[in-house]
């Protein structure tokens, strides 16, 4: 029987997510973790298939971004010594390096990917409807919603969780 690669869950790939250019993206590094791959191969998809990543969908962090990411974000320490700007991949970037990575763990790691956006764009659509909905009983069901969401997001539901005793 064929070894299937482990499940990431929504908070794997969450936590990953960082805002720039006043867009949800995730530096080259982070997606090359993602995928179990090296972050070299990554931008070697994108240097490979240059019509594929326009600078909305792929980017490579200026200066000032890098300092930013390195200074607000622990994980990203190492950068600080890095010669190499990083790469942050849009959701439209992610997609894209998806047609590229084929093997069956880039297939899991995109499906998680998806799953991560579009609950963060509904979660971000429900707070914004929240106040604007003058009925009460829609105004419930999208707070229900949007409690649903946190959860899926901030509890990772593929790491198994010990059961109490």
């Amino acid at each position: 029987m064929e070894n299937l690669p482990e499940t990431i869950g929504t908070k794997e790939v969450q936590e990953r997510v960082i805002e720039l250019r006043g867009q949800k993206v995730i530096l080259d590094r982070d997606v090359a973790e993602l995928y179990e791959v090296e972050t070299k191969r990554i931008n070697e998809a994108v240097r490979n298939n240059p019509d594929k990543f326009p600078e909305r969908y792929s980017f490579v962090l200026q200066v000032s971004e890098k300092q930013y990411v390195v200074e607000n974000f622990d994980r990203m320490e190492s950068l600080k010594k890095s010669t190499v700007e990083p790469r942050a991949f849009t959701e439209g970037g992610l997609y894209m390096l998806a047609t590229i990575l084929k093997s069956p763990k880039a297939v899991q790691t995109t499906i998680a990917i998806i799953d991560t956006f579009t609950k963060l764009r509904e979660l971000t659509r429900n707070i914004e409807a929240i106040h604007k909905e003058p009925d009460n009983n829609n105004q419930k069901r999208l707070i229900d919603r949007t409690g649903e969401l946190l959860s899926d997001l901030l509890v990772d539901i593929s790491v198994p969780h010990p059961s109490p005793l």
